[in-house]
């Protein structure tokens, strides 16, 4: 993984995007990190284990979750972007669906958007990426964090997402975003049921056709508790298996929470399924 200026580039090899969340409420690592020193000390700890981008987040996005105010959001985020960048220049992506937020961390030192509602949320968000000349990526979801598991049904799964999408890309490029700094997100765990979200790790590869880096997301959600009955803190190995199956429908980055054992999982996985006589192996 690259930076040229602010624009991140995906090479062929898996990206991994370690998880930071400052909230008190995200599902696996809620309150961990609230405070500034031990969330600046696990993100220099994420890119010492691998990470090629930082994912800071500080509003949960968990089911049923409400929003925080935009303040509020500020006010957990900045200090920990300035003091990352002050002594680390590992890429960071700010997960807000904010324009505000977005344009204040890539003031601050951020060099991504994740904004898990396809800028739906906030129109502004399009205008920051565009003006501010940084990538993007673009998730899907049905309704909103407080809604999305209320009894989501779709008629056509893969195919409502990819015109989801597609729209999503249509909007970002015609605001002036590069075409080439768009990233796509199935948006596992938002507004699917737990068999949704198998059929979309499955058929991954559909979203190909976009003709944009694909970003997953599994480390230790909730589908993979209920498919095979185990707690947060059981569910490291399941989710490298979802990872396994993604990359190689696909996917090239990794958003997880466990950076170590995903980077030497991924490394591997890439020996075995690509050429061992390509020159990068010679």
């Amino acid at each position: 993984m690259l930076t040229i200026g602010t624009h991140i580039v995906y090479p062929a090899k898996p990206t991994i995007m370690g998880i930071l969340n400052v909230t008190p409420d995200s599902f696996s690592d809620g309150g961990a990190f609230l405070d500034a020193n031990a969330a600046v000390g696990h993100a220099l700890k994420m890119a010492e284990e691998g990470a090629d981008i930082i994912d800071l987040g500080g509003e949960s996005s968990r089911p049923r979750s409400d929003p925080v105010s935009l303040e509020e959001e500020e006010r957990r985020v900045i200090p920990v972007i300035s003091a990352i960048r002050r002594q680390s220049d590992v890429p960071i992506s700010i997960d807000t669906t904010k324009a505000k937020v977005a344009k204040m961390a890539i003031d601050a030192g951020a060099n991504m958007i994740n904004d898990i509602s396809a800028c739906r949320f906030d129109s502004d968000m399009f205008q920051v990426a565009a003006a501010q000349n940084v990538s993007i990526c673009l998730m899907h979801m049905k309704g909103t964090p407080k809604t999305m598991q209320e009894n989501p049904v779709y008629d056509d799964l893969m195919g409502e997402i990819i015109a989801f999408l597609s729209d999503a890309i249509g909007r970002a490029e015609g605001c002036g975003i590069d075409t080439k700094k768009i990233i796509i997100d199935p948006g596992v765990g938002f507004g699917k049921t737990a068999e949704d979200n198998i059929t979309i790790i499955k058929e991954l590869a559909k979203l190909k056709r976009l003709g944009k880096p694909i970003l997953i997301g599994t480390s230790k959600k909730s589908f993979i508790g209920g498919m095979l009955g185990l707690t947060i803190d059981k569910r490291l190995e399941a989710s490298l298996a979802t990872l396994s199956v993604s990359y190689q429908n696909g996917a090239s980055i990794f958003r997880v929470h466990d950076v170590g054992a995903t980077k030497r999982y991924l490394s591997m996985v890439q020996l075995l399924t690509e050429n061992p006589m390509s020159p990068e192996y010679c």
